[in-house]
């Protein structure tokens, strides 16, 4: 099996973590010590930050 290459950088999931108040779980455990729930919460923080960046970029300032 291939290894899987991450789409989010540790930097953006870190900050995002610190975000959602789990950093100190992934500083303490590792990200496997972070709850379902929250990882579910990470995933759709991750998702609207994308969708802001890119509304963003095809509506830029003028």
């Amino acid at each position: 099996m291939a290894a899987r290459r991450g789409v989010m950088s540790e930097q953006l999931k870190y900050e995002l973590a610190k975000e959602l108040g789990v950093a100190h779980i992934v500083d303490r455990e590792g990200w496997g010590g972070v709850p379902s729930r929250q990882c579910g919460n990470l995933v759709r923080l991750a998702i609207e930050k994308a969708e802001q960046m890119m509304a963003q970029e095809n509506n830029p300032q003028q």
